[in-house]
């Protein structure tokens, strides 16, 4: 007997008696609609192949891209923010910060590394949105600065790779002097004549904008990335006129000078080492 449903789409024909359960997580649907192996996906940089779609992924995908091998030391691995100021919304930050340490099993909002790529020393920091949205607080700020320390110490480049909603509101006025603290930070990297490449990748908003993401002695986006300091509904209400289609987009940054350059990810481990090298006048690596 004929099977009654037969699945047509995108070359795709299966009867259903043939069909076989497909585990959650196994396939992963782009916003375009295009429907992609999670298993192809990761071997494809997490990029969608039919329509480039580049898919959010955290700090541990972005090690395994760059890092040769894999291969890295964490640096202040178990360091994790405190609750000064004893903040509760709809539920205290305290226990806020132990829910999300137990989903995501990261302790805060940023992971910082130092291992080789293409041979070379690096110190790498990248954030993870999964953690309370990637919000900058005072762990975020102190893990940079530590950060900048390794660089300096080891004599190498420092790369930021931003995720981020903005400042950490549970943290208030602690959160937003991390805005100053990195960008001292990064002024005594520049003095130590050391390069720092700034990634920012989807979203990077908020204080996180208004900081380290653009402070870049290279800033690099991720294609189709938002980018931006305040929502567009703030910033058309604040300006009083209609904003351009697509203004907070990594291309209409680069179109006014904001980025360098956009890198598809399958480039970025080439292009980040290209302009290090450029920037500490060595030779060219293959």
């Amino acid at each position: 007997m004929a099977a009654w449903f037969k699945r047509k789409k995108k070359g795709i024909q299966t009867a259903t008696e043939d069909k076989k359960d497909v585990p959650k997580g196994l396939w992963y649907k782009s916003p375009t609609g295009k429907i992609i192996d999670a298993e192809q996906l990761a071997k494809n940089f997490f990029v969608s192949p039919e329509d480039d779609y580049h898919v959010r992924i955290g700090s541990a995908e972005y090690f395994d891209i760059l890092f040769d091998n894999g291969k890295f030391e964490e640096l202040d691995a178990k360091l994790k923010s405190k609750d000064p100021l004893k903040f509760e919304d709809t539920k205290k930050y305290k226990d806020r910060l132990k829910e999300v340490e137990e989903k995501t099993h990261l302790k805060d909002a940023i992971r910082t590394a130092i291992g080789k790529s293409k041979g070379k020393d690096i110190v790498i920091a990248a954030m993870d949105f999964k953690f309370i949205g990637g919000s900058m607080g005072s762990v975020v700020g102190e893990k940079i600065a530590r950060a900048v320390d390794h660089a300096i110490k080891n004599n190498c480049p420092l790369i930021i790779i931003s995720k981020s909603g903005g400042a950490r509101m549970m943290e208030a006025a602690l959160s937003l002097m991390q805005l100053a603290k990195t960008s001292i930070k990064l002024t005594q990297l520049a003095k130590a004549n050391l390069p720092y490449i700034s990634l920012c990748t989807d979203p990077t908003t908020g204080g996180t904008t208004a900081s380290f993401a653009m402070l870049g002695d290279i800033n690099i986006g991720e294609p189709g990335a938002l980018i931006g300091f305040a929502g567009p509904r703030v910033v058309k209400d604040t300006t009083g006129k209609d904003l351009p289609e697509g203004f907070q987009s990594s291309e209409f940054l680069k179109e006014h000078g904001f980025l360098d350059f956009i890198s598809h990810r399958k480039e970025l481990k080439h292009k980040i080492n290209l302009y290090i090298d450029l920037i500490m006048n060595q030779p060219v690596r293959a």
